[in-house]
């Protein structure tokens, strides 16, 4: 499970260290507002949603890492590729108080960057609420592509692509290191 550090993140594995982060990123309303049913989850919830995590990268080989400041070490959030159905899908889920300083951009542009050098994919995905428009920006700032309006798990979502042809990296730092506990 390789860890990856950018300019200003490094991305590592989740693990139970970090539970009592996730878990006020959840309870938050506006860093909840636009995910599922945009209700604040519990602390229950929130370990559900490590687990998951933890388990994709178990199962598929790929997934979510906390993104921390490369500086400090501060939790900031949390993001990478998740299934789907099946398509990878680029995520990104931030702390309040980093949004607006571009960390959801490198943050995404890293996990594009893994999924298509690392693990072959040919083509990923991205969805957001249609009100979410910073989520919106970030996706079109990545360079994806509007593909259509859909429903998954009963949510409406606009959803964006980009193929390995169509993603440019923007020539900034970008180190993946074997596992994350280098």
């Amino acid at each position: 499970m390789p860890a990856i550090e950018t300019e200003r993140l490094r991305l590592r594995m989740l693990g139970g260290d970090d539970l009592d982060d996730l878990a006020r990123m959840f309870a938050d309303p506006d860093v909840i507002k636009y995910v599922g049913d945009g209700k604040p989850a519990s602390r229950d919830e929130a370990l559900r949603a490590l687990h998951s995590i933890i388990a994709g990268w178990q199962d598929r080989g790929y997934g979510r890492w906390a993104a921390v400041d490369r500086t400090t070490g501060a939790f900031i959030g949390f993001g990478g590729l998740r299934s789907l159905l099946g398509t990878p899908e680029v995520v990104y889920h931030l702390t309040k108080q980093q949004w607006g300083k571009g960390l959801a951009t490198e943050l995404a542009r890293a996990a594009l960057r893994f999924g298509f050098e690392d693990r072959g994919f040919d083509r990923i995905v991205a969805i957001a609420k249609p009100a979410n428009v910073a989520s919106i920006h970030v996706m079109e700032k990545l360079g994806m592509q509007f593909e259509k309006h859909a429903s998954y798990y009963d949510i409406d979502v606009v959803q964006y692509g980009i193929s390995r042809d169509g993603f440019r990296w923007n020539g900034s730092s970008y180190n993946v290191f074997p596992d994350s506990s280098t």
